[in-house]
């Protein structure tokens, strides 16, 4: 049943931020639409409250209540940055708006952005590590919770990999071929 609500929540997701998309530029109506979108996270409050029934009436903790917590962990904190990226799209598509801003390739412009980045994934594994744990200390020392902890060690590792992702081009920034061509420049004679 888990896994079943996961899907459907994921599923309407997408029919909410188009139904909110389309409400906002096609139909011409922005509250409506707005409000629409304001919806989505009622989708991640029904998925933790169903989880969290399941495990009351006594269901083993296993890896589909871990997926809830990690489904849950990454529409917390990848969630807006996914709705305004598609809205930016949108609008410029269908609504004359400006064309998205795409994010800078080169130097420490590129490391800001890759640590926003970075950001973003640490709040949605830390959110689903949270749960993870609350669903721990739910389930006790009696119920077998390795699968939870998997999943624990599993959030860790993506905290780890957007960490050193960031890092790298903090330490290597990427160099554009202006900047290529400025630094193997050999300066001439003098005078």
């Amino acid at each position: 049943m888990i896994v079943t609500l996961i899907v459907l929540c994921e599923i309407a997701f997408w029919v909410l931020l188009a139904a909110g998309l389309a409400l906002r530029y096609v139909a011409k109506k922005p509250r409506l639409g707005g409000a629409v979108l304001l919806c989505e996270p009622l989708l991640e409050v029904v998925l933790l409250v169903v989880t969290a029934v399941d495990l009351k009436n006594g269901a083993a903790p296993d890896w589909k209540h871990g997926l809830a917590a990690v489904y849950i962990g990454f529409t917390v904190g990848l969630g807006h940055s996914t709705i305004r990226w598609v809205d930016a799209h949108v609008a410029h598509r269908f609504a004359g708006g400006p064309p998205p801003v795409k994010p800078p390739k080169y130097g420490m412009a590129r490391a800001v952005h890759e640590w926003r980045v970075a950001g973003r994934w640490t709040l949605a594994a830390v959110t689903a590590l949270a749960l993870l744990q609350a669903a721990v200390w739910y389930v006790g020392g009696d119920g077998d919770v390795a699968s939870l902890r998997s999943w624990q060690r599993t959030m860790l590792f993506v905290v780890g990999i957007n960490l050193v992702i960031a890092a790298s081009y903090t330490v290597f920034p990427k160099r554009g071929a202006e900047q290529e061509r400025d630094t193997t420049r050999v300066p001439g004679p003098p005078g």
